[in-house]
């Protein structure tokens, strides 16, 4: 092979960064080696960029103008890293025999002493959110980047260049082990996930954001107004609010979460729809006790297969459902006695179809934790609809009017059944949000998405990319259908 790239590396320390430059020189493919860097002290066999921030979009034209070969590997990581036996060479021969626009793999990472296989997942249409993780080292067609002319970004460079990338070419993953970075966050996957709502996040979220809405109006997958109208007297229903509440050996909780519903003050006539999923712990019989407080339907499916989203279905086909479809996890509790009104309050004062609130993370013992209050302001009234392929989570609780759910249904999995309900409403109806704290929910060993190992967030990531994916080419049908054009 000829020398077909030019490697841009982010600059760690003298020593690991020298080691990278020569062993990225050490390939007989490679024709350049450039550090970015604020530092101006230049490395031997490298020539030194200087940038301020390294995702920006001015970092990205830097690298752009640089490169004189038919290919750009870069790695935009603060973090140490090596390359695997001709790792390059495996790049670029796949490069060149796919033609893809941009091509990533797997690696290993070296965390806390440990060093761990980290295989990623493969990129698709859905993959939208901007934590998407392409591994330490991405090669790039030399054309994608000279044909990248996005407007100034702080943060937000990288993740319009890979959309970008996305628009004229395959995002092929190499499922191999070609790299290894040293893993400098520590934190648990239970602990990160809620980074993008974190308040010193607000100015990279914004811009993600422009450059997402705008990606989707170029793949005229944008949604512009209006939405259908909901007609609240459509049906006629036993009572106004049902509370439904998935549970399966939840002994330890579900007592605290049924008392913070029984306790609610509402002007309209409620109840609680339990769906027991064949608990085994001593939550049936609990339960069975509740029952006789005469709000409370305690149902076990016939079926023994269904996951959260099914035990939804469960409660939302009840022929005892109210009009409104209200969330509680088995877990977590209402905030006041007045969090119930408040969410039907806001379906008539918004006439949605759907109400989201916020909700405030707490120890087992109610004790506040952080990151504390997470109330998704990222979800704005004019353009909620479209950022919402972007963030992977909705907020909570849910809550739904009856005859839109029954006519969506919820998937029947355990993980991002909300989030699939919540895309396909915002598709055609508005959403209400609620941006104070309805709901505590509890972090304790036994929640669903505590500490995950790789597979496990690999597998919810590849759901919710997949989710993404149909409800991007639902809405591209849709914009079809009503004559859309391209933005």
């Amino acid at each position: 092979m000829s020398k077909k790239i030019d490697c841009f590396v982010t600059f760690s320390n003298k020593k690991e960064t020298q080691n990278i430059v020569d062993e990225l020189l050490n390939s007989d493919i490679v024709n350049k080696v450039f550090v970015l860097s604020q530092r101006k002290e230049k490395l031997p066999g490298s020539t030194n960029l200087e940038v301020v921030h390294l995702h920006s979009t001015k970092t990205i034209k830097i690298i752009a103008k640089n490169c004189m070969s038919d290919f750009a590997l870069i790695s935009l990581q603060n973090q140490k890293l090596k390359t695997a036996q001709f790792a390059l060479e495996r790049m670029l021969q796949v490069a060149l025999n796919t033609n893809a626009a941009m091509i990533y793999s797997d690696y290993i990472e070296e965390k806390e002493g440990k060093v761990l296989s980290h295989p990623v997942i493969d990129y698709q249409q859905g993959s939208l959110r901007d934590d998407f993780n392409f591994g330490p080292v991405q090669l790039i067609r030399r054309d994608v980047l000279q044909s990248f002319r996005e407007k100034e970004f702080k943060y937000a460079g990288f993740y319009a260049l890979r959309l970008l990338a996305s628009r004229v070419g395959e995002m092929l993953r190499i499922p191999e082990f070609l790299f290894t970075k040293i893993e400098t966050d520590t934190r648990e996957s239970s602990e990160k996930q809620f980074d993008y709502v974190s308040k010193n996040q607000r100015e990279k979220q914004i811009e993600m954001e422009v450059v997402c809405t705008s990606h989707l109006g170029k793949i005229d997958a944008r949604l512009k107004p209006p939405v259908n109208e909901v007609d609240f007297t459509e049906e006629k229903f036993p009572v106004e609010a049902s509370v439904i509440i998935p549970v399966r050996n939840r002994v330890k909780t579900i007592k605290d979460a049924l008392d913070s519903v029984l306790v609610q003050k509402t002007n309209f006539e409620f109840n609680i729809i339990v769906a027991d999923n064949h608990s085994t712990d001593g939550t049936s019989e609990i339960l069975s006790d509740y029952s006789n407080e005469g709000k409370i339907i305690h149902i076990i499916p016939d079926r023994k297969d269904l996951g959260i989203g099914g035990c939804w279905n469960e409660g939302v086909f009840n022929k005892d459902c109210g009009r409104f479809a209200v969330q509680l996890d088995s877990d977590d509790l209402y905030a006041s006695e007045n969090a119930l009104q408040k969410i039907i309050d806001k379906f008539y004062e918004e006439k949605c179809a759907m109400v989201i609130g916020s909700y405030q993370m707490t120890n087992f013992d109610l004790e506040e934790i952080p990151p504390g209050i997470i109330d998704h302001k990222e979800w704005t009234p004019d353009n909620g609809p479209n950022n919402a392929l972007r963030i992977n989570g909705l907020g909570a609780p849910r809550a739904f009017y009856t005859p839109v759910l029954r006519r969506i249904r919820v998937p029947n999995v355990s993980y991002g059944e909300d989030y699939a309900v919540g895309l396909a409403i915002s598709r055609d109806y508005k959403i209400g949000r609620i941006y104070e704290p309805v709901y505590l929910c509890r972090r304790w060993e036994d929640n669903s998405d505590a500490a995950l190992d790789i597979a496990k967030q690999n597998a919810h990531n590849i759901y919710k990319d997949r989710i993404r994916t149909i409800e991007i080419k639902a809405r591209i049908l849709k914009n079809k259908v009503v004559g859309g054009a391209r933005l």
